[in-house]
């Protein structure tokens, strides 16, 4: 995660391990096989200045495929998006990883 707050959540969420900084979402970006986030996570010193600009580009320059969440807390405007509350857009996340996952049975998480 990229802070402790994070990181608690995941371990209240049933995460073996956890870590938090840059370097570890530096080394996790480079091996995952897809990124799930808000928005925020491919632009430096967005989310209150949570993410590094090291941070945003081993996001970014990750060969994973990434499911961004169009945040509006990032100064940075999606035109053309519909705005739907929060539960919606995780709803959307779900089902763009199921069609993911069920688009090539090889995939390693599938």
């Amino acid at each position: 995660g990229t802070n402790s707050m994070a990181a608690s959540a995941m371990l209240r969420s049933g995460a073996s391990a956890i870590a938090t900084g840059e370097n570890p979402v530096v080394v996790a970006a480079r091996d995952a096989e897809i990124i799930i986030g808000p928005l925020g996570l491919i632009a430096a010193d967005s989310l209150h200045g949570e993410i590094t600009p090291i941070m945003a580009s081993a996001v970014s320059q990750s060969k994973a495929h990434k499911i961004l969440i169009p945040i509006s807390k990032c100064n940075i405007s999606i035109v053309g998006r519909q705005e739907l509350p929060l539960g919606e857009m995780i709803s959307l996340v779900v089902e763009e990883l199921d069609s993911l996952l069920l688009q090539d049975p090889l995939f390693p998480l599938g």
